[in-house]
């Protein structure tokens, strides 16, 4: 099971994802749940990068796989915490409607400081 666990600030803004886990929703290679789960976080963080340009930091196990951990900088303009903000809210839009039709592949926690 893919595990989402999503971090919001005392505003209630998105400052960091972990993404980690296999969906098993299929072979290796054919999995389609990991694949969209996969496009849509990596979407995400190379849009904040090239357009909020903001560089956040990106944690990967490339010897194991299924991690991956994004968090912002402390400190970013109201400009670019807008778009940060648009593209990370979009993600989690993304993968609950996702998780609506594969409850068993993936599962998303959303959690405030």
């Amino acid at each position: 099971m893919i595990k989402a666990i999503f971090q919001r600030d005392e505003t209630g803004n998105i400052s960091s994802f972990d993404l980690s886990g296999h969906a098993d929703a299929g072979e290796y290679g054919s999995d389609v749940v990991c694949a969209a789960v996969s496009a849509l976080a990596i979407s995400a963080t190379n849009g904040i990068d090239a357009l909020a340009g903001v560089t956040p930091t990106v944690k990967t196990d490339e010897r194991a796989g299924g991690y991956l951990a994004v968090e912002l900088p402390l400190y970013i303009t109201q400009e670019q915490n807008n778009i940060s903000q648009v593209l990370l809210e979009n993600l989690l839009l993304g993968l609950q409607a996702i998780q609506a039709e594969h409850t068993e592949n993936i599962s998303i926690q959303t959690l405030k400081k």
